[in-house]
């Protein structure tokens, strides 16, 4: 065998050894429970409190009824008391659980030192950094955006400085005690620089890039830090589109998230949105970034928006007939 021969194959071996490695790692996403399992009483042995940031609805409020289901008591976070309210009240009377809320509007500077006033003697095990704004459904240029000096302003505010500031309030009481979770909340679009979401996919970038570092500089003092990126969610951010295998409730997809918890760094949440992350970074940026595809994505999420709204039309006038 001439040393040409064993270069190939040492090489063909060495390939062969990185996909099977690739492809056992991939596998056992698909069986969180065996690979990720977490204790009856982990979330628990936290702490007592979990904090969620904007709580009053979608993927925040299914975390809080979720971690309140664990037997934490929460924390719950939004600018709109009516909802909140009406939150702690159902989260009491379903789990039994204490709930205190906190009306704050994150869009705003120097909200932060009457939050840290309000928690600083909280036993705080889990942080989810839930708060997050979308500067438009409706996908748009960068210059096309409505009020762009402002939407910039909100963005950076509520999706970038708020998940830092939180942290900086909370993660001092977990090293201190040696255990804590803080999930932050990404966005699968983060995946790729992604055309028409510009200012939005790079605000989420920021949010993991933050998380992985700050879960390599705390993860040996027994904290799990850990974006998590979805796709496909139905709430008010996707216009609250129909559900199916790609598109999942804020239900479904927190109580498949939370399994995930000790899977690294960052997880999408589900197989399928992992799935998805995988086609999406496989495609040709070139193909992805064409001008067809870019308006036919924009129309698409058009006609959804409207069809949603002519239907949230048509019900609000049922029932103001009825109610007549």
């Amino acid at each position: 065998m001439d040393l040409m021969e064993l270069f190939f194959i040492t090489l063909g071996a060495a390939v062969v050894v990185f996909y099977g490695v690739k492809l056992l790692l991939f596998s056992r996403m698909l069986f969180p429970k065996i690979w990720f399992p977490l204790s009856q009483s982990f979330f628990t042995s936290l702490g007592k409190w979990a904090v969620v940031t904007g709580a009053s609805e979608g993927i925040g409020r299914a975390y809080a009824f979720a971690l309140a289901e664990k037997g934490m008591n929460v924390v719950i976070m939004s600018r709109t008391k009516i909802t909140l309210d009406r939150l702690a009240e159902e989260i009491v009377d379903t789990t039994g659980q204490r709930v205190k809320v906190i009306v704050t509007d994150f869009m705003k500077d120097n909200v932060f030192s009457e939050i840290e006033d309000q928690i600083r003697s909280l036993d705080i095990g889990v942080l989810v950094n839930n708060v997050g704004m979308l500067p438009s459904i409706i996908p748009c240029k960068f210059l096309e955006t409505a009020q762009l000096d402002q939407t910039i302003t909100t963005v950076i505010n509520c999706n970038v400085k708020t998940m830092a500031k939180m942290c900086k309030i909370i993660l001092p009481g977990m090293e201190s005690r040696g255990k804590g979770v803080i999930l932050n909340i990404s966005s699968g679009v983060a995946s790729i620089p992604f055309p028409m979401y510009t200012l939005y996919a790079a605000s989420k970038v920021f949010v993991e890039r933050f998380s992985q570092g700050l879960q390599a500089e705390y993860k040996d003092k027994g904290i799990i830090i850990q974006a998590v990126a979805p796709f496909g969610v139905s709430t008010r951010m996707t216009a609250y589109q129909q559900t199916n295998v790609v598109t999942l409730s804020p239900e479904e997809f927190v109580k498949s998230s939370l399994q995930y918890l000790r899977a690294g760094d960052k997880t999408h949440g589900s197989v399928c949105h992992i799935v998805l992350a995988w086609l999406l970074q496989s495609i040709p940026r070139k193909v992805l970034y064409a001008d067809s595809i870019l308006h036919s994505m924009q129309g698409y999420v058009k006609r959804k928006a409207a069809l949603k709204a002519s239907i949230c039309a048509s019900t609000a006038t049922y029932e103001n007939v009825k109610n007549k």
